[in-house]
């Protein structure tokens, strides 16, 4: 493939991403609101460490296992970052 052609696949792939976080931020907005009534904190290390076992688990070529990982620490502390800005 040339370079042009693994983009544009890059390009749909990333459509579907930023389509699945759309629909990952819908849920933390319940999220938020369920933890602004219980009073519950917004980091919660436990299931932090659920989804990145899961994850690792999932990931099928293990020399990408770190790089997924990592990705999804980052969603995480976007995800958290939001809540903070919305639970207050």
């Amino acid at each position: 493939m040339d370079l042009d052609s693994i983009r544009q696949e890059i390009d749909q792939i990333d459509d579907q991403i930023v389509k699945l976080l759309e629909e990952r931020m819908h849920l933390v907005e319940e999220v938020v609101a369920y933890k602004k009534a219980s009073g519950k904190p917004i980091l919660d290390t436990k299931r932090e460490a659920v989804i990145f076992e899961k994850v690792r688990s999932r990931v099928e070529e293990k020399r990408y296992q770190e790089t997924i990982v990592a990705t999804f620490s980052d969603i995480l502390k976007r995800s958290r970052d939001y809540q903070d800005q919305n639970i207050k």
